[in-house]
Order: structure tokens, then C-alpha cells, then sequence
């Protein structure tokens, strides 16, 4: 079992025609993704690497059936074609755009919201790596050779410390069930409380990764949802531990504003709940393997 997707999934991807979603969508379809449509406005016809190309996401998932969007839309364009994918009936939507203005993920949250909770898009992203179940599927932009199929769910806000967890998880011998960037900015579509009740519910995941970083409350959150709510061992890194207050690190989102935003109050409030952290990124692996 997988949460989000798996190798039935069918996928559409949103700004096909450009140099790096045509780079990803042929590594996609390589691992095994089945991308069945591309979307570009005024591109209608044309084929990108086998797959038929439309020119909005209704007439795609129309002809298609596709279920699943991959976005990979210019920051300018990228917020109406989450909201686009949502009206067009997508179930799922990874949006890999960085730099996308706060304002605008703004208005996508409030515009997801007229939508019953049950019929509503689930988004993960902006700014995120994607997702993948390991052997099944993948969405995004991460390199699939480095997982390996397994009992270890991964959420994080970074996806290159999401690459180093799996990759030294399989130099253990430990695989990955699915593995979720929920992205880096301040606003993004789905929180790690959310991923992670994903994860409690699905069973072939048995132990949660949860890799976090400075900035906003998302992990405080996490914290509660574990603390009152999961029943399978979670383990977390937070990444930012010298990081200064006031100064943007890395991701948009990454900067210590309150209190509880700064990475050791994280680890502090994340080990009164439960949560085993890993004081290294160069643990994450054993530190997993630790609670299995």
C-alpha cells in the first residue's frame, strides 16, 4: 500500500512543454509513472515524448482520465494552475514551482476551500521535490534510484535532506513506503500534520521520518497531532540549529520569527511529544533503524 499514489495513478503534467518538465516527465515514465497527458495553453495537439498534449486540465483529464498533476508552470502562472487543476476534478497535485508569491498561495488556500473537505484537492508543494512510492510511482523532480521499497514513511520540508534520509536508509537495508516533500515556503498546500495522519492510516508505513527545519509553526503542530494521535514510532531532524534569528535561510519559509520556530525549540518541543530526534543529518539513517 502507498498513500497518495501508486502505479495505477494516472498523471498529467502541467507545463509539459518546457525543457525541464520534458527532462522529468521522460524520467518518470522511465521509473514506471503513468503519465497519460500534458497541459499547455495554445500547445493543444501537439505530443511530448508519446504523451498527448491539451490545452486546459479539463480537456485532459476529460479525454484522459487522469487523477494526478504534476505542475510545473512559470511562478507568475503557477497559482491559477493549481486552482485550475482543482476545478478540473485532480485529486492530487504536486506543485514543484519555486519563488510563487505568498499572496498568491494565499488566494489558492482560500480558493480550495469551496470545496466540501471529501471533494477537495489534496496539494502538496510549492517549492517541494515531490512524491514518490518507491517501486510504484513517483511525482517530481528526486532521484527514484536512491529509494528503495520498504516500511518507512518520509515527510520533510526539504528535499534534498528527504534524498539523504532514503539513501542512508538503503545503505541499511530499509526501504521507504512513500515519500512526501510538503515543500519549503511559508505557505504551502499540505502541513506535516496532514501527511502524517496519511501515514498512521496506511499500512505498510510502520515508522514516520520526519525531517523539519527552521521557521513557521508546522512542527509544533506535528508535535500535538503525534503527541494525541499516532501510534507508530516518529523520528525527526530539524535542520537549522546555528541558524540566526531574522535571517532567511535557504527557503523562503526557513526564519526564525517567534518563539518555537528556532530548530532547538523544535527538537525540544517535538522530544516532550515522543518524537526520537536525530541530533545529526548523518544519523537520520540509524536513528530510524534505532526504533524499528
Amino acid at each position: 500500500m502507498s498513500i497518495l499514489l501508486n502505479e495505477k495513478t494516472k498523471v498529467l503534467i502541467q507545463g509539459i512543454t518546457g525543457r525541464m518538465a520534458q527532462f522529468h516527465a521522460k524520467e518518470m515514465m522511465d521509473y514506471g509513472t503513468n503519465v497519460v497527458a500534458g497541459v499547455t495553453p495554445g500547445k493543444g495537439g501537439a505530443v511530448v515524448e508519446g504523451v498527448p498534449v491539451f490545452n486546459t486540465v479539463k480537456d485532459a483529464v476529460e479525454a484522459t482520465g487522469a487523477e494526478a498533476s504534476l505542475v510545473f508552470v512559470p511562478p507568475p502562472f503557477a497559482a491559477d494552475s493549481i486552482m485550475e487543476a482543482a476545478d478540473a476534478g485532480i485529486r492530487y497535485c504536486v506543485c514543484i514551482t519555486d519563488g510563487i508569491p505568498a499572496q498568491d498561495m494565499m488566494r489558492v488556500k482560500r480558493y480550495m476551500k469551496r470545496y466540501r473537505a471529501e471533494n477537495r484537492m489534496v496539494l502538496t508543494g510549492p517549492n517541494c521535490a515531490g512524491t514518490i512510492s518507491p517501486g510504484k510511482s513517483f511525482l517530481g523532480i528526486m532521484p527514484p534510484h536512491i529509494y528503495m521499497e520498504g516500511p518507512v514513511g518520509i515527510v520533510g520540508r526539504s528535499g534534498t535532506l528527504g534524498y539523504e534520509a532514503a539513501s542512508q536508509l538503503a545503505e541499511l537495508g530499509i526501504g521507504v513506503s512513500t515519500s512526501v516533500g510538503i515543500g519549503g515556503d511559508p505557505i504551502n498546500g499540505s502541513s506535516f500534520r496532514d501527511i502524517l495522519e496519511l501515514f498512521e492510516h496506511d499500512a505498510q508505513t510502520e515508522v514516520i521520518a520526519l525531517i523539519g527545519e527552521i521557521g513557521g509553526p508546522q512542527e509544533a503542530e506535528a508535535a500535538e497531532y503525534i503527541r494525541d494521535h499516532m501510534t507508530k514510532p516518529v523520528v525527526a531532524y530539524v535542520a537549522g540549529l546555528t541558524a540566526p534569528k531574522g535571517r532567511t535561510m535557504g527557503h523562503a519559509g526557513a526564519i526564525i520569527s517567534a518563539f518555537g520556530e528556532s530548530a532547538s525549540e523544535k527538537v525540544e518541543i517535538l522530544s516532550a511529544a515522543g518524537v526520537t530526534v536525530a541530533e545529526h543529518p548523518s544519523a537520520i539513517g540509524e536513528t530510524i533503524a534505532s526504533v524499528m
